[in-house]
């Protein structure tokens, strides 16, 4: 009998950005069927699939808590709702370095209060976002204007990060280590892009340019290191992760240190990955379908 998956993707991007083409074809192959879905669409019934599977709901930043509200109501949901609510909060940094983990030096400012500014570039950005939409990089110099932006997110109502700009960026990018159910899967690169980089026509992301990258060991047992500590909170381990994607810069000192966790909605790069790839993720939607 086949098994029946639903990918989710939102009304901007009701079929994705096109990148999980072959992850579908590999998931054919293997016996699971899937359909796409709009996660707020009210003529649809999430309880018809084996699994359910985040994928594009890139407007949820807009609407968290009606997002995770439909995350809770939502049975054999991938990511599940305990992970997703942790990791659509980027606060969730915070939680990583108290547990040891190094991370990109990161200062939380609550509404209506002003940071100690760093005395080198810097990006702000929001707790609560998706696709680098509302994040900004700034001169040092440049504090009335990064003032002025910090003013507009709180206006919002958001908690706002601000980060000193890790230079190694610009030359070599930020590395995407993705992982399957636990399994280290492929890696990829991703240019700076927060120097008036275009959004997509969706509205919903920051376009990026993606390369291939074989990763350094040592950014390989970071990103073990923080699956192993996430997996530990959640009670399930690593392996409960049916996706992961773990985003690492080097830092002034040569060494990685954690830009972001995405664990919710994340592109998983199989665009940039061999067709092994879709296989090693068709085999972990097939473990998951056995839990």
């Amino acid at each position: 009998m086949t098994a029946r998956a639903i990918l989710v993707g939102c009304a901007g991007l009701p079929e994705g950005d096109g990148d999980e083409a072959g992850a579908q074809r590999a998931l054919a192959e293997v016996g699971v069927g899937t359909r796409w879905a709009v996660w707020d669409d009210p003529a649809e019934d999430f309880t018809d699939a084996d699994l359910v599977i985040l994928r594009a709901t890139w407007d949820y930043s807009a609407r968290r808590d009606a997002f995770l509200d439909w995350c809770a109501s939502v049975p054999s949901l991938r990511n599940d709702v305990d992970v997703v609510r942790w990791n659509t909060d980027k606060t969730y940094l915070l939680d990583l370095e108290n547990a040891g983990i190094p991370i990109v030096p990161t200062r939380l400012v609550a509404p209506g209060a002003e940071p100690e500014w760093p005395e080198t570039e810097f990006v702000v950005k929001p707790s609560v976002g998706a696709g680098s939409r509302g994040a900004a990089r700034f001169a040092a110099e440049e504090r009335e204007r990064a003032r002025a932006h910090l003013r507009s997110l709180h206006a919002g109502g958001r908690s706002v990060l601000v980060q000193p700009y890790q230079r190694a960026v610009d030359a070599e990018g930020e590395t995407a280590l993705v992982f399957f159910g636990g399994g280290y899967s492929h890696a990829f690169t991703k240019g700076a892009m927060l120097t008036g980089a275009a959004v997509d026509e969706s509205g919903l992301f920051v376009t990026e340019k993606l390369g291939v990258t074989r990763p350094e060991s040592a950014y390989r047992a970071l990103a073990e290191d923080v699956l192993d500590a996430v997996g530990g909170w959640f009670g399930a381990g690593r392996s409960g992760l049916l996706y992961a994607r773990i985003d690492l810069v080097r830092t002034e000192d040569g060494t990685p240190a954690v830009l972001e966790v995405e664990l919710a909605e994340p592109s998983l790069g199989f665009g940039q990955a061999g067709p092994g790839a879709a296989a090693r993720f068709a085999s972990a939607v097939r473990r998951d379908l056995r839990r």
